[in-house]
C-alpha cells in the first residue's frame, strides 16, 4: 500500500513534477502518419502540456507551442505554408523551430518578426507514427526497436483515448494473473449471460507460478500455465515491459507493442503498432501511409464494448477512476511484478533528480533495431500462428486484408 502523496509523486505528470520531470526523457507517438495526411494541422495534450503539430507543404513536421505570439490564438486552426504554419487570425508564419518568419501587417523594416519566436519541440517520424520529445535538451536518439524497421511486414496502428492516469494502463503489464479471469473467466461469463456460444481465446489456464526478472530495458515477465513447465517459451522466453511505458507482446508472426502516453494526469492515448511477418515467398504492398484505426471504448448503448481483448482492459483501468487510489488497495504475492515496476520508477526518477539519463535513453550505437525477447510460441488455446497472406488483389491488397488480419489477432 502507498500513502497519498507516494502516490501523487508515481502519478502526476505536469511540468515541474519528479514523475513529469522522469517521462520528459523519452520520445512518444503523438498521432499517426495517416492522420497527418488527412489533416496536416493536429492539437497534441503531452504530459500537461497544449502542443501544435504540423506538416508543411514541404513535407517537413513541425510541433509548436499551443498559440500564436501575437494574440494567443491556437494554432491547431493554422494554415501550412511552404516554410511553416500561419496564424490564422492575422497571418503571423512560423517556422519548425518556432521562429516568427513573416508578421504581414507589420513593418518589414522594423525587423519585428525576427525578434519573435514560440516554443518548438524536437519531432520525427519512424513505423508509421508521428514522435514527439519535449524535455530537456539534447534530445536523446529515437529508440529504433525492431517492431518498428522490420521489412516485408503488414503494419498497421490502432490508438484509443483512456480517461485515467498512464500508471493504471502500465501496471496492468505487471499483472499476468489478469489474463486468466478478465479475459477468459469473465468473457465467458458474459457471453454465457448473453445466450452466446462460448468463444474465449487467449490463456484460459490458470496460473501456476509467475516471475519477474530484471533486464536492461526493463522487466522480463515470465508465466507457467497449468499443463506447461519451464521448457515452455511463456516462462523461458517470456515477454518484456520496457520501461517506462511499453508492452511487447506476441510471436514472431504477429508481434504488438503498446505504448501507455500520459496525455495529462487523468488521461492516456494508448498507442498499438501491430506487425504481421509475410509468409514464406510472400511480398507485403508498400504501405504508404500505414493504415490506423481508432477503438471506442463506449458503444451506443452507453456501456463499455467489452467483447474485444482489448476493451476488457480499457474497462478495468477507466472503473479504477481517473487516478487510482492506491493508498486504499491491498497488494498480495501475486502483485510483485507491480510492486517492483514502482520501486524501478522511483529509483530513475532518483537517477533524474541527481542529473542522469534514465533507462532506455539512448545517445548512441542505434544503427540497427534494438531487438527484444519474443516468445516463439504464446500457448494461446488457439496457438496456431497468423501470417500476412497476400489475396491475389492489386495495390490495395494491404487495406483489403486489415478486417482478416485484425479479426484474428488475440
Amino acid at each position: 500500500m502507498l500513502t497519498q502523496e507516494q502516490n501523487e509523486r508515481l502519478t502526476r505528470v505536469g511540468p515541474g513534477t519528479p514523475m513529469g520531470d522522469l517521462l520528459r526523457r523519452y520520445w512518444y507517438p503523438v498521432a499517426t502518419d495517416q492522420q497527418l495526411g488527412e489533416n496536416p494541422v493536429r492539437s497534441v495534450r503531452l504530459l500537461g502540456e497544449n502542443l501544435t503539430l504540423f506538416r508543411d507543404r514541404q513535407g517537413q513536421l513541425g510541433l509548436v507551442q499551443q498559440r500564436c505570439a501575437h494574440r494567443s490564438v491556437d494554432l491547431k486552426h493554422g494554415i501550412p505554408t511552404e516554410e511553416g504554419l500561419r496564424c490564422p487570425y492575422h497571418g503571423w508564419m512560423y517556422d519548425a523551430n518556432g521562429q516568427c518568419l513573416e508578421q504581414p501587417a507589420e513593418d518589414p523594416a522594423h525587423n519585428f518578426a525576427a525578434r519573435v519566436q514560440i516554443a518548438a519541440y524536437d519531432v520525427q517520424e519512424l513505423g508509421g507514427l508521428i514522435w514527439a520529445y519535449i524535455g530537456p535538451q539534447p534530445a536523446p536518439l529515437l529508440p529504433r526497436w525492431d517492431i518498428f524497421v522490420a521489412d516485408n511486414v503488414f503494419r498497421q496502428v490502432g490508438t484509443t483515448t483512456v480517461p485515467c492516469n498512464w500508471l493504471q494502463c502500465q501496471e496492468n503489464s505487471l499483472d499476468p494473473v489478469h489474463t486468466e479471469w478478465l479475459h477468459s473467466y469473465w468473457t465467458r461469463y458474459q457471453q454465457l449471460a448473453a445466450g452466446q456460444t462460448v468463444n474465449v481465446r487467449g490463456e484460459s489456464a490458470p496460473h501456476e507460478r509467475i516471475s519477474f526478472d530484471l533486464f536492461e530495458h526493463g522487466i522480463i515477465k515470465r508465466r507457467i500455465l497449468k499443463g506447461l513447465d519451464e521448457d515452455h517459451d511463456l516462462w523461458k522466453v517470456g515477454h518484456p515491459i520496457l520501461f517506462p511505458n511499453i508492452l511487447q507482446v506476441g510471436s514472431p508472426q504477429k508481434l504488438t507493442m503498446q505504448f501507455r502516453v500520459p496525455v495529462d494526469d487523468e488521461n492516456t492515448l494508448h498507442v498499438s503498432i501491430y506487425i504481421f511477418r509475410a509468409a514464406d515467398g510472400a511480398v507485403v504492398p508498400r504501405q504508404d501511409p500505414v493504415p490506423y484505426y481508432y477503438n471506442p471504448l463506449i458503444g451506443e448503448d452507453g456501456r463499455f464494448i467489452t467483447n474485444v481483448t482489448f476493451n476488457q482492459d480499457y474497462m478495468a483501468w477507466v472503473t479504477q477512476g481517473r487516478v487510482a487510489r492506491r493508498e486504499l488497495e491491498k497488494l498480495g504475492e501475486s502483485d510483485k511484478g507491480i510492486i517492483m515496476f514502482r520501486k524501478m520508477l522511483n529509483e530513475q526518477m532518483e537517477i533524474v533528480q541527481d542529473g542522469g539519463d534514465p533507462m532506455n535513453v539512448f545517445r548512441s550505437d542505434l544503427d540497427d533495431a534494438l531487438r527484444l525477447p519474443v516468445e516463439p510460441s504464446r500457448g494461446f488455446v488457439n496457438g496456431a500462428p497468423t501470417r500476412y497472406v497476400p489475396q491475389e488483389a492489386g495495390p490495395s491488397v494491404a487495406h483489403a486484408d486489415i478486417e482478416r488480419v485484425l479479426a484474428t489477432y488475440v
